[in-house]
């Protein structure tokens, strides 16, 4: 078993979850004090990636980011090439533990007491002063618990990832592409080991996570 997949499983969860932390946190702010039709939408959008297949979400990647995509086109221009890279991945990533963050950090934000944030109001505080001296303070747990819940989403990711980065062997094959390739050609010990690691990381994610929300 190659050390390789370990390493950039964990470089591309890290990576994709400091992405997604500042816009994901900023949506769940938003959802949490907001109503109406606006609110439905944000959260319809942020939700999307979660109940498209895999495939769906990783060839919408491809036409945005692709050499022929809007994005892609133009990055091509300046010499940059996104698709079948590491970057492909920790994208990928980041798009499927993006709802992941957003939908868990929401409640531990929406029960931060409003008599709390009215008075840091009447004392003049901004929307970002606010945030970081009132609602932070009192939310932080299960921030940080959604922070490592997205990191676990994006530490899994395999089908958006397989068809935007590919199974690159010492570039993109991260643990869950390196143990379909293992099924795949029948090396059940190392497809064993992946399936060990991934199970062992999860479950330290899930305990840590729990924690948090009970001291929330």
């Amino acid at each position: 078993m190659s050390a390789y997949p370990v390493q950039l499983s964990l470089l591309v969860a890290l990576l994709s979850t400091a992405l997604v932390a500042v816009p994901g946190i900023a949506l769940a702010v938003f959802l949490s004090g907001r109503r109406g039709v606006s609110r439905v939408v944000v959260d319809a959008l942020v939700l999307l990636p979660l109940v498209l297949p895999p495939s769906v979400t990783g060839y919408a990647l491809i036409v945005v980011f692709g050499s022929q995509g809007v994005v892609g086109s133009a990055l091509s221009q300046l010499g940059i090439r996104l698709i079948f890279t590491p970057a492909a991945a920790v994208i990928a990533a980041a798009v499927v533990a993006l709802p992941v963050l957003v939908k868990t950090a929401e409640p531990a934000l929406a029960a931060v007491p409003t008599e709390l944030t009215d008075v840091g109001k009447t004392l003049g505080l901004g929307p970002v002063a606010l945030f970081w001296r009132v609602v932070l303070p009192v939310a932080w747990p299960g921030i940080l618990a959604a922070l490592v819940l997205a990191f676990a989403r994006a530490l899994g990711e395999f089908g958006a990832t397989l068809l935007f980065a590919g199974n690159i062997p010492g570039s993109t094959n991260t643990m869950p592409i390196e143990l379909y390739s293992a099924f795949q050609r029948g090396d059940e010990k190392t497809a064993l080991a992946y399936v060990a690691i991934l199970t062992a990381l999860s479950l330290v994610v899930v305990v840590v996570a729990a924690a948090l929300t009970r001291r929330r």
